[in-house]
């Protein structure tokens, strides 16, 4: 019997609820439910995810140390925050990966962002959407009904432009 319940529970060695990522470290997949959260943001306001249903929100996933991130944030801000701040079915929010307040305000100013950033200690949120040591920047394209349309990794011009015409196409 332990046997039997033992081969229920283990397949190719992995007990039945560890998830597998994909190749750049999601653990969500497009059509997914967006896991839900509630974080700070940086004026001290709080957010929570599942309260922005009937609008189509975007994460951005960052850290003040990621050159990565800091190189494509100009372009969120530009391209999106900007083109998209005053359309009350849009939100945006950029998620810190494990920093301080003050580190964060400082962030912001550096990369003249002003699209609301918010506190992520220890990656706990960041852990719902990738494996927590994973890598970053990370955009998580939510639509009205809460499904994950589209994730992105690292920056690149081409992809960017995909998520900027989804964004677009979405809020027709």
């Amino acid at each position: 019997m332990a046997c039997l319940l033992m081969a229920v529970f283990m397949v190719n060695g992995l007990k039945a609820q560890e998830v597998i990522p994909d190749a750049v470290g999601y653990i969500v997949k497009v059509g997914d439910a967006a896991p839900d959260f509630e974080m700070t943001l940086t004026d001290g306001s709080k957010m929570k995810l599942s309260a922005l249903r009937g609008k189509v929100v975007m994460l951005q996933f960052t850290a003040s140390w990621c050159g990565v991130c800091r190189k494509e944030m100009p372009f969120i801000e530009k391209d999106i925050w900007q083109k998209h701040k005053g359309n009350a079915s849009f939100a945006l929010f950029g998620i810190d990966r494990d920093e301080p307040l003050e580190r964060v305000k400082k962030f912001a100013a550096q990369t003249k962002v002003t699209y609301p950033l918010g506190l992520d200690p220890g990656a706990d949120i960041f852990a719902k959407y990738a494996v927590r040591n994973a890598g970053i920047t990370r955009n998580v394209l939510i639509d009205k009904e809460g499904k994950i349309v589209m994730m992105t990794r690292l920056y690149n011009e081409e992809e960017f432009s995909a998520l900027c015409n989804k964004i677009d196409e979405m809020l027709k």
